[in-house]
């Protein structure tokens, strides 16, 4: 099992969601995040007054598959999320050793799913 991590664009969210369902996810967790990479923060200007941004908001989008499904996963988050702009985000991939539903006591795939 692997856990898939992606921190996108808080608007991008929806396509994201849609295009995951499509290649056949389950489940989903959704964090509101705020960070910073290659951006390092923004900008802004207000009433004449500029002031700086250092955490940029984001969305952090979770999910664990199956081995076979992760790169189908991710290419469907990088379709959904690019805009081609700095920030579109950054997918991970981490291993799960095993996982457990709390509810029966299914565990690894079957919890998943």
């Amino acid at each position: 099992m692997i856990k898939v991590e992606a921190i996108i664009r808080s608007d991008r969210l929806d396509e994201v969601r849609e295009a995951l369902e499509d290649v056949g996810v389950r489940g989903l967790t959704v964090t509101d995040v705020r960070g910073y990479g290659r951006q390092k923060g923004t900008t802004h200007h207000y009433r004449g007054v500029e002031y700086s941004v250092t955490f940029i908001p984001k969305v952090k989008v979770e999910t664990v598959v199956d081995d076979e499904l992760a790169y189908d996963v991710a290419d469907a988050i990088m379709n959904a999320a690019r805009t081609g702009e700095i920030g579109d985000g950054k997918i991970f991939f981490v291993p799960v050793a095993d996982a457990i539903r709390v509810r029966t006591g299914e565990r690894g795939m079957a919890a998943v799913a």
